[in-house]
């Protein structure tokens, strides 16, 4: 299933002959998304707890961050969820200072990272690597996030949200969001710019949401999909595969060096889901759907 690609294979061009230099391999890739499918939480809102300890949101925004972390993890996210989850995380961080955030994701990486990547997902990838693709993260979380939990683990390239920056603060203003076809749109980009012949590549998510980026790939699978996307997946005959077991990037993956740095998205609600906190959501789910989540 991951063997090589050679470029006979690939292009059709005409079988070596006795002496002839072998054919040259294809350059290809995997493309991966990351919350639900590499990750097992939402990347962005598992930061709460460490955003919340450096003063940057409150008590109440944790607990609806808790709250959002609940239903995305229990329903997943169609459409409207997506955009409705997108206004939030804009209007949540417009204003805070962006080396903050950066700082507050690498020093706690391991830690809330850890505890949620898909021992499966590290091993798919590893399996890439190994037949000489490169891997790519693609993902609707911000790149302050995304790009440090793709560079731990192993992956080539990470394709992410941009935000509008200035003076060094976000705005709230969305510069390239990175979903639906906007992920088809980078992965297009960055297929040309590489060249990599995209019905030789790979793709895995969990969304339907996804469908546009499954749909360009000529080696597409659904990785624990929602209803939606199971229903796809059984008509079109793609693969469907089931991720659970948790690994430590730490004693699995080499950590990253100084110019990869190390980078997190799923804290506070690791923590939140269990304890106390996570009781206290409990109880006001109510209260914070009345307000409007």
């Amino acid at each position: 299933m991951l063997n090589p690609v050679t470029s006979s294979a690939a292009g059709g061009s005409t079988p070596s002959r006795p002496g002839a230099a072998p054919p040259r391999p294809v350059r290809t890739a995997a493309f991966f998304d990351l919350d639900k499918t590499v990750i097992a939480k939402s990347s962005t809102l598992a930061f709460s707890k460490p955003f919340f300890d450096q003063g940057l949101i409150n008590r109440q925004t944790v607990l609806k961050s808790a709250y959002a972390q609940f239903l995305f993890l229990m329903s997943g996210a169609d459409h409207e969820q997506m955009d409705r989850m997108r206004s939030y995380i804009t209007n949540m961080c417009t204003g805070w200072n962006v080396e903050q955030v950066k700082s507050i994701v690498g020093e706690t990486l391991h830690d809330i990272v850890d505890p949620l990547v898909f021992a499966e997902a590290k091993n798919l990838i590893a399996d890439h690597k190994l037949c000489g693709r490169d891997v790519v993260v693609v993902s609707a979380s911000g790149e302050e996030i995304v790009a440090p939990i793709a560079a731990a683990l192993g992956a080539t390239h990470a394709m992410a949200t941009r935000m509008v920056v200035e003076d060094g603060k976000y705005t709230g203003e969305v510069a390239f969001y990175c979903y639906g076809e906007g992920k088809v749109e980078a992965i297009r980009e960055l297929a040309e710019r590489e060249g990599y012949p995209l019905e030789h590549c790979y793709a895995y998510s969990d969304s339907v949401t996804d469908l546009p980026m499954l749909d360009i790939v000529g080696h597409p699978a659904v990785v624990n999909p929602d209803r939606s996307l199971r229903k796809e997946a059984t008509a079109r005959g793609w693969p469907v595969l089931t991720f659970s077991r948790p690994v430590s990037l730490r004693d699995r993956i080499p950590a990253p060096s100084g110019a990869a740095v190390a980078t997190t998205i799923a804290v506070g609600a690791s923590a939140l889901a269990a304890g106390a906190l996570t009781y206290s959501v409990l109880r006001r789910f109510r209260v914070l759907s009345s307000s409007g989540w």
